[in-house]
């Protein structure tokens, strides 16, 4: 657990947000004092770099804090209208041990980011599809969350040559391409919108809203505006989130027939948070689907998952370019989306079918 925190902490501090990264600082030295910590994040969990533990307790308090509960760690927070610039420690450990008996179920609860800038990076891939195909997407995302990426096409994405997707929307991408970007101004028909995960947010209600917000790091305003920029799109445009288990979903879903539809299974940082059974039953059920498909009723994986310091986002199309499966490596980002280095050109042969 020590590890886990101590490298949440550098993640953090690399990605952007310097108040997690001091608070995760001093959290580690807690935890190894065998303080309020470690009563919260045991020694005894499994995964908890996989499971993110270090932070769904983040996440916990910061639902604590904007409900207006903890007003001296407040101060500390952007996100609560904070711009203390001191130790926000003691006033965050207090939290830890007043709201010991709240904080301590939500230990259990799956991290539920759902990154809005994410679609960035994933409408390449979409925008990919529809061009080679000719043909309508149905989407289907695994670990969906609250579906606010199923609503890609509702964004607008300035690429500098064009923009792509609803050029009035609210929630609008530019600058986020380093080099060469996609041709996203490229019109796409999206005719099914559907998603799974183990515990779906209601985007649309004041709870499900609070949830995804409180995922979102607290000096990360940015974030925090284009999440409830697109959380009043999504109470706009309704998605279906089944409560399933991708092992058993992805294939219930790829058994109905699509003629005349390009069906693309999606993921974006997930594949993590899968049980190793659950990751397996869906890499078959895409493949045998994908070896099955006919240039009617193609077969696409898109995923955007860790490459290492950077996320890569991967493509395996059936059937491709005359061929019967192509697989090629589209972009790579950072883990919440941007910086973008989209690799121009046509899609390439890279080798055989990933198994994550």
């Amino acid at each position: 657990m020590l590890d886990a925190i101590r490298l949440q902490a550098r993640s953090c501090g690399a990605l952007g947000s310097p108040l997690y990264e001091r608070i995760l600082t001093s959290l580690a030295l807690d935890w190894e004092a065998g303080g309020a910590a470690r009563t919260l994040l045991p020694a005894s969990w499994a995964r908890p770099v996989h499971d993110a533990a270090p932070l769904r307790l983040l996440a916990a308090v910061h639902r604590i804090v904007l409900l207006g509960r903890a007003p001296a760690l407040a101060r500390f927070y952007p996100s609560a209208g904070g711009d203390d610039p001191g130790d926000p420690w003691p006033a965050f450990v207090e939290v830890l041990r007043r709201e010991r008996a709240e904080l301590a179920p939500a230990m259990s609860e799956q991290v539920q980011t759902n990154e809005i800038a994410r679609s960035a990076v994933l409408a390449g891939g979409f925008v990919e599809v529809a061009g080679r195909t000719g043909l309508p997407l149905a989407l289907l995302e695994v670990g969906a969350s609250g579906g606010l990426n199923l609503r890609w096409d509702r964004y607008a994405y300035d690429t500098g040559n064009g923009v792509g997707g609803d050029a009035a929307s609210a929630v609008r991408f530019t600058g986020v391409w380093e080099g060469p970007a996609p041709e996203l101004a490229r019109a796409v028909e999206v005719v099914e919108r559907r998603g799974c995960d183990l515990a779906p947010i209601d985007a649309a209600s004041p709870a499900g809203a609070l949830r995804l917000r409180s995922f979102v790091w607290p000096d990360q305003l940015e974030r925090l505006a284009r999440l409830g920029a697109a959380l009043a799109i999504a109470a706009a445009v309704p998605v279906t989130i089944d409560q399933a288990d991708a092992g058993s979903w992805v294939p219930a879903r790829l058994a109905a027939a699509r003629p005349g539809v390009a069906t693309i299974v999606y993921h974006s940082i997930v594949v993590q948070y899968l049980p190793p059974a659950s990751r397996e039953a869906m890499r078959r059920a895409i493949v045998s689907a994908g070896d099955g498909a006919g240039p009617t009723s193609p077969i696409a994986w898109l995923r955007m998952e860790p490459a290492g310091p950077l996320a890569d986002l991967r493509l395996d199309l059936w059937p491709g370019g005359g061929r019967p499966r192509e697989e090629a490596v589209l972009a790579e980002c950072g883990y919440h989306g941007d910086p973008i280095r989209w690799r121009a050109g046509p899609l390439a042969t890279t080798g055989p079918v990933a198994t994550s």
